[in-house]
């Protein structure tokens, strides 16, 4: 179906998660599939490790492993370990730091730039939700170029949990959005940590996100069409901090 990393098997899986030393980004379970000791078991260590479970038709996990001997259970791996965010926020106490937050992004090659854009403009931390959003898969790394493994993942269970952590932290919470009165350029980059939130293409970012903000932002078009591609907005947002992180540095020198 796709080039992402899956292991599939009951025992295979019950292993890896006994392990701990495999991410996991999601287990797919049958709809089908009758419950016995070793489903429970893996139901119990991934809710214990905080890995979501969903439940699918068997048709689909036969999509995804390309075979039917998958017992009734598929595990996506990530290619990369994810960060836990106070550890994140401990490691960068000493400096300014700035973070994306991916609110809603499904499509991995839009993270993968994203990404790739955040590790050129000297971001830190990319935070991702562990649900209704692609997670860091091959599609994803290749797509970076390599740059997930020179930027702390962080996977959420929840965005907002997560803002209010940041902001609690001193981080400004700067959120792209076509409506707002603010151009991009207008706000000063030079002198905060902040987290960028940049939404889907389709839905945007979340309304409670979107309270959260300190600043909302837009990219000033000449005509009326469509807003840029998220990765292109992204790319745009950060740089515009890389330029005046530069000028600064250049006036103090």
């Amino acid at each position: 179906m796709n080039d992402n990393t899956f292991i599939y098997g009951k025992n295979a899986i019950i292993e890896a998660l006994s392990n701990g030393d495999r991410e996991f980004n999601k287990i797919y379970i049958s709809e089908n599939i009758r419950s016995d000791e070793k489903l429970e078991l893996i139901k119990y260590k991934a809710k214990s490790a905080g890995i979501v479970y969903q439940f699918v038709n068997k048709e689909k996990l036969a999509q995804i492993v390309q075979t039917t001997q998958h017992q009734g259970v598929v595990a996506q791996l990530s290619p990369v370990k994810y960060e836990e965010l106070e550890a994140f926020i401990k490691n960068h106490s000493n400096e300014l730091t700035s973070v994306i937050i991916a609110d809603g992004i499904e499509d991995s090659h839009n993270l993968g730039a994203m990404i790739r854009s955040a590790v050129c403009a000297g971001v830190k931390g990319i935070i991702i939700p562990s649900r209704r959003s692609v997670l860091i898969n091959s599609t994803v790394e290749k797509t970076s170029a390599g740059a997930v493994n020179r930027i702390s993942v962080i996977k959420v269970n929840s965005l907002v949990n997560a803002v209010q952590i940041l902001k609690e932290s001193n981080y400004w919470v700067i959120a792209s959005d076509h409506h707002a009165v603010d151009n991009y350029c207008d706000i000063d980059y030079t002198n905060m940590s902040f987290a960028l939130i940049m939404g889907a293409e389709h839905t945007g970012i979340s309304r409670s996100l979107m309270k959260l903000a300190d600043f909302r932002v837009k990219i000033p078009m000449l005509t009326n069409f469509n807003s840029l591609n998220v990765s292109n907005a992204t790319a745009i947002i950060l740089f515009e901090s890389v330029r005046q992180k530069l000028n600064k540095k250049k006036r103090m020198s």
